[in-house]
């Protein structure tokens, strides 16, 4: 439980250290002012709150506060639709359940159902299934190809933070390398605050942060995201740069798993790129 209040102080402060008086108009308070952006009274005065109120819910005792009251903070704080539900999460971490009623998130799913691999299969572009760790727990062959290479352990699932931090591939695979970085550090973070109790969460990022302290640096700033759509620029090693959108749909057998789908524009260099890695690999992988 003191970890989770921790998460909530924590987060609460890195959030209202982003956001000056000037930006929000608020009456600054008198005396200096030693620390950046709001202070408590400050967030408090912007939610419509007492400051002991705040105070409290800061430090992580959240028994009785509505959702309303988090809104508010979420507002005053200009929380994003990420970080408003990331709060959420926190707090409905530290509250009590009575015996035997905890529910507990599990972010671990291994596996998929024979018709969501069946879907995969059908999408001629490179499609993924993973869990909140970020292992990816199914792909089609198109999606096996993009990412995978012989050198690789095929026995260790893929997970995308791992290759990230720990894959001396990514500095070559990925042509943002430091925005995905960051990226996923924030996915990871929101899966934390989501599954709390997850013990390989725990553990994977507590090897993370062992191994790298770019990673550690970075889990200090408490950004966090959510998958939806985007861009993912790669370089790979037999077809060169390629360019995907992409776009994110939960499982509904399976709500803890996630399907991403990457778009490709037709008649694009990615389109052609696209078709000579499957010429390549898929074939090859289907005879087997």
């Amino acid at each position: 439980m003191d970890n989770r209040r921790a998460e909530i102080k924590t987060f609460l402060a890195s959030r209202r250290a982003r956001v000056t008086p000037e930006e929000t108009g608020v009456p600054t308070f008198g005396g200096v002012r030693r620390v950046p952006g709001l202070r408590r009274e400050e967030v408090a005065f912007l939610a419509g709150v007492s400051v002991d109120y705040y105070a409290r819910i800061e430090r992580g005792h959240t028994a009785g506060v509505s959702p309303e009251v988090l809104d508010a903070i979420a507002g005053a704080l200009r929380l994003d639709e990420a970080e408003r539900e990331h709060l959420f999460d926190l707090v409905q971490a530290t509250r009590p359940v009575g015996p035997g009623k905890r529910v507990t998130r599990n972010a671990a799913s291994s596996r998929v159902s024979l018709s969501v691999q069946l879907v995969l299969d059908a999408i001629a572009v490179p499609a993924f299934v993973q869990n909140m760790r970020g292992d990816h727990v199914a792909s089609n062959a198109i999606g096996r190809a993009l990412y995978g290479d012989p050198s690789d352990d095929p026995t260790v699932p893929f997970n995308y933070s791992r290759f990230v931090f720990l894959n001396p591939r990514a500095a070559d695979f990925y042509r943002d390398l430091d925005r995905m970085k960051r990226n996923n550090v924030a996915l990871l973070r929101q899966a934390v605050g989501r599954a709390p109790e997850d013990a390989g969460l725990q553990k994977l990022v507590g090897e993370l942060s062992t191994n790298s302290t770019e990673f550690a640096d970075l889990w200090a700033s408490h950004d966090v995201l959510r998958y939806r759509s985007g861009t993912k620029r790669y370089h790979h090693a037999l077809v060169g740069d390629v360019e995907f959108g992409y776009e994110s749909f939960e499982v509904t057998s399976a709500p803890d798993l996630l399907m991403l789908v990457y778009t490709v524009e037709p008649d694009s260099p990615t389109a052609q790129a696209m078709q000579l890695l499957a010429n390549w690999s898929v074939p090859a992988e289907n005879t087997h």
